[in-house]
This record gives C-alpha cells, structure tokens and sequence, in this order.
C-alpha cells in the first residue's frame, strides 16, 4: 500500500510540473505585471574589509500567477568585484522578462572589494570565491523558505538555475564546475576569515543543498575549462566577440589596461562542454564588446532568447528544440485532443496526468473524452493518438 501511494504522490508531482510545460510557459512573455519582493534577507559573512557584511536578495514574480512550484533563476551581477548592485541594469530586465514568462527571478548581492590591489590576481581570485560561497547561500536559501517556511516564493526546489553577468557570470560557473577543493587555486587561503567553510562557505542556511539544473553564463570565464566534468551542469553563454574586458577565448581579464588573470572565456568552455557530451548552447555577438545587453536593445533580445530557448528546456524536458533567437511574445496556440499538459504533443506527460486522476469526476483536467469523469475510456482515447502532434 505504501509503494502505491508513494508511486501517486510521485506522479501527482510529475504531473503538476508537466502541466505546467504549456509550451508558451517560461519561453514566451505571458504575463502583463511583476510584483518584487525587495531586500529580503539570505545570509552574511565577513566581506574583504574584514567586516561583517548582510547579503540581500530581490525576488522577481510573475503577478496573479496560480502556481506554485516555479522554477527559479538567480542571477548575480556584474562590476568586477569592485561595484554593481542586484538593482544594476545588467540584471533587473532579465529578472523582470523571467518573471514575465512564469519564473522565479532573483537577483542577488554579494560580497565586494578586492583587498590588495598589489596582488591583484590572488584579490581577484579571492573575490571570486566569495561570491561563490554567497551564492551557495543564496541557492541553500531558497531551498529552506521552501522546506520551513512554507514556500513563500512559490518555487520548485529541484530546479533551481544560476547565472550572471560578467563577474556574476565568474561566480556562476565557478560555482558549478569547482567541485573538489583540490581545484581550488593554491593562492587561495580558505582557513582566512570570510573565505571558511570549503566550497560551500559559510554565507548562510547550511544543510540544504546549492546543487543548480543549468547555468547561464553572460560574458563570463573561468580559470580553467578542465575544472568541466562528464555529468556536470548544461550551460548557455552569450559573449561579444570584441569583448576586451573578458576574452570571449582564452586569454587575460583586463581591469584598466591591466592583464589581471589568464582564464578561459565563453568559447573554451562551450568547447569543453562538447567534448564531455554536456548539453550546451553559445551565442556569439560578432564585433560587439562586454555586457552588450546592457545598452544595446538589439543585443539584449538576442541575449533574452539564447537564455531563454535554451533554459526553457532545462525545466521543461519535453520542450522541442527552437532556435537561439526568437519572438518572445508569440506564444503559439497549444493543446489538442489528449494533449492534456498542452505542450503541443500527446506524450508520456499526458499519461501520467491523466493516471494521477484516474476516478475523478469533477473538473478533471484529464477527461479527454469529455463525459465528465477520468475512466479507462480516456487512456485509451490518449493511447490512441499516443506521440502525435498538434497541428
């Protein structure tokens, strides 16, 4: 009995993802209004000046949104270390366009300030891990409003994205492929304050889990690609090809017409991706410099589609491929007969739906046939058309 209520909370749950996989959900711009919950607060720890240092969040959501188990996105922004805000321009669009399309969108602060500028390569890499650990403790976060608090975001724990924009993008995938401490650089002291705790830091919510579903990398780097490994995290990256601030190649980070530190830009790493058999995708921005959604209208939707066509199948498994770039506000028409989910097929998503209310007799999504009630008729009816598309 136990094994077949287990089973029913599982396909009940599966379901209630699935339904949510429409086909215009989390690819298309659906909802008109965002309501932002600002400041809220995910942790602290001893910043570079050596003082102790809050960290805040802003959550981004789609207003009058029934669900209830979203997938979240958390982006962190760029400045070198050295400024930009959660509130910066790099990232508060993609949050609210996110939020548009039925996410989650959170945008986060983290520690600042590069403490010796005569050893501006280890301050560098110093700064980098502290945005980790932050991050960590912005993910682990998330995860305990959902389990104590009552999930007051309305979010799915098990999809959790991570991203950023230039020195957030540093963190992002630093965050997802250091997995072992003996990648951590040996420049690096982890027993100094403020860089304790290992990879996963002690920013904040510890005993839940920072692990991501993908990343999404905006002209980010990082300092060695072989750090990837075979079954870590998709990632998708936009990066302008005449990028001199972060090399869209291999090459150094610039800071003032300083060569700071070599790392290995956007193109490297989608190069590593390949070859371990990750799921990945790059966009490449001919001639254009760093952060070129930040001014540039025409960058910005390109880089808005690329992150979205590609994370959109993270989420959402049964999303067909569509390319890079595309309108994000003409969500096709979906759903046909046994297209339960309406995700613009009759697949394994529909079945599983419609077992989870099998007996229902009032307001059953699963009635294909339309006489009021879930019956052995309405398997049969999606069986039949099992695998066929919508037209």
């Amino acid at each position: 009995m136990a094994k077949w209520a287990l089973l029913f909370l599982h396909l009940c749950f599966a379901s209630a993802v699935f339904a949510q996989c429409d086909g215009q959900r989390y690819r298309y711009r659906i909802f008109d209004e965002v309501e932002v919950i600002s400041d809220v607060l995910y942790g602290s720890n001893i910043g570079a000046s050596g003082v102790n240092e809050e960290l805040f969040m802003d959550v981004y959501r789609p207003a009058g949104d029934t669900h209830t188990s979203r997938p979240v996105v958390v982006l962190a922004h760029g400045g070198f270390f050295l400024a930009g805000s959660k509130e910066g321009t790099d990232v508060v669009p993609l949050c609210e366009d996110l939020a548009r399309m039925g996410y989650v969108a959170v945008s986060i602060s983290y520690r600042l300030g590069i403490d010796d500028l005569l050893s501006l390569e280890v301050s560098l890499l110093e700064a980098v891990m502290r945005g980790v650990q932050d991050a960590k403790g912005a993910i682990r976060h998330l995860r305990k409003s959902h389990a104590e608090e009552g999930n007051p975001w309305g979010i799915d724990p098990s999809r959790v994205v991570l991203g950023g924009s230039s020195a957030g993008a540093f963190i992002a995938l630093h965050s997802a492929y250091i997995d072992d401490l003996d990648e951590v650089p040996d420049a690096i002291d982890l027993n100094q304050p403020g860089l304790q705790g290992g990879l996963e830091g002690l920013s904040g919510s510890p005993g839940y889990s920072s692990e991501v579903l993908s990343i999404v990398n905006l002209c980010g780097a990082m300092g060695d690609e072989g750090w990837m490994e075979v079954g870590d995290a998709p990632v998708v990256s936009v990066h302008g090809t005449a990028d001199e601030t972060v090399p869209f190649g291999t090459g150094f980070v610039q800071l003032l017409g300083f060569s700071v530190s070599q790392v290995d830009g956007s193109w490297p790493v989608h190069l590593q991706a390949e070859s371990l058999g990750l799921d990945h995708a790059i966009t490449l921005l001919e001639g254009e410099g760093h952060v070129p959604h930040m001014s540039d209208a025409g960058a910005y939707d390109v880089t808005r589609a690329a992150v979205t066509s590609f994370t959109s199948r993270q989420v959402c498994p049964s999303y067909p491929d569509i390319p890079a770039y595309y309108d994000v506000d003409a969500a096709p028409a979906v759903g046909c007969l046994g297209d339960i989910v309406a995700n613009g097929s009759v697949g394994v998503e529909d079945l599983l739906l419609l077992l989870s209310e099998f007996g229902c007799t009032t307001g059953c999504e699963g009635d294909v046939d339309g006489d009021g009630a879930v019956s052995v008729a309405d398997v049969l009816a999606a069986l039949g058309v099992f695998g066929t598309p919508c037209l």
